[in-house]
């Protein structure tokens, strides 16, 4: 069956194209090898002319991706149509599955359990998600089958992320915002993070671009697994992370300027003057949530934000993820020249 060798450096990059030409072959697996990885294709002559050598190798396919593509088409047979409509969208962090089961369908717990088995058939930890708690964003989950552990190493954008569920906050939905926000780094750049976590922004960035980033953490916890973070990934990082603990807004205004800020900013919390003092050139990527009614007037406060720190900018917004009915997380990619 027809595939492609690319280094694992492009090998996201190249996914990514693929999908967007439907020239990905989704059902079958991917191989790694020490340094390259073979990516399973569709029509071999359309990937030809691309500049691609076309190889013949066993990918097996994915379990049960033949048949069923989510856990609506599991479960269709099993649950009512009125059932299915209380079905959630859940994660995959690394082997542990994060669901939310609403009161309406608790009784068919074990019929979701074996679902998610059946599409993912590689997690040890299956998980009920609760509500986020105190200044950390900490959630409560409850175990629902599998090992007793909420911590694991999440691979993405070629990175590994070790997390622990029950210490930190974790969000594996902005995956594709961290690849994006890593192509548009350029070599070189000083970048600060603030709200850093356990640093998927910043290993993401650092792995594809050599710069120096700053990374700042209230959290001991979550620095803890930012430094072993670090470590983990030393060997495919092409930039520099420096990790300081503390307050953001005690430890940021002692800084000095840089080209690039990234604010995955907590809810409920307001970064945007402290985030835009630090920039006399270059881009602020500011995090928010915003009711659609209200995405202009946010646009027109970072205008006026800028205007009093005698800045000229130019914002994009950019919806990222739903987070609840009318109400989306955005980013501002505010241009300050």
């Amino acid at each position: 069956m027809p595939a492609i060798r690319v280094s694992k450096s492009d090998a996201e990059k190249i996914k990514k194209l693929l999908k967007k030409l439907n020239l990905y072959d989704g059902k079958r697996r991917p191989k790694r090898g020490e340094d390259f990885i073979l990516l399973p294709i569709l029509n071999p002559e359309k990937v030809k002319k691309l500049g691609f050598e076309i190889i013949d190798v066993n990918l097996p396919l994915r379990p049960e991706r033949q048949i069923f593509k989510n856990l609506e088409s599991v479960l269709k047979d099993k649950f009512s149509e009125e059932e299915l409509q209380y079905l959630r969208r859940y994660d995959i962090i690394g082997d542990i599955a994060v669901i939310q089961i609403p009161p309406e369908i608790e009784h068919r717990q074990k019929d979701i359990i074996e679902a998610l088995l059946t599409l993912h058939p590689f997690l040890k930890v299956i998980a009920k998600r609760g509500f986020h708690e105190g200044t950390f964003r900490i959630r409560r989950y409850e175990i629902i089958w599998g090992e007793k552990r909420l911590s694991t190493v999440h691979k993405e954008n070629g990175v590994k992320i070790k997390v622990d569920l029950e210490r930190v906050f974790f969000n594996p939905r902005m995956k594709g915002e961290r690849y994006r926000l890593a192509q548009r780094v350029k070599d070189g750049e000083k970048i600060l993070l603030l709200f850093a976590g356990v640093l998927p922004y910043a290993l993401v960035i650092a792995k594809y671009k050599n710069v120096e980033i700053t990374a700042v953490e209230l959290n001991d916890e979550a620095v803890k697994l930012g430094l072993e973070n670090i470590e983990l990934n030393k060997n495919k990082l092409k930039g520099k992370i420096e990790v300081v603990q503390g307050d953001v807004f005690e430890v940021v205004p002692k800084l000095g300027y840089f080209d690039r800020i990234i604010s995955p900013t907590p809810r409920g919390v307001d970064a945007l003057n402290l985030a835009l003092s630090k920039i006399k050139s270059g881009w602020l990527h500011y995090y928010d949530f915003v009711h659609e009614k209200d995405i202009q007037k946010f646009k027109n406060r970072i205008l006026n934000e800028c205007i009093k720190l005698g800045k000229d900018c130019e914002v994009f917004i950019k919806k990222v993820s739903d987070f609840k009915p009318h109400v989306f997380k955005v980013c501002a990619d505010v241009g300050v020249k």
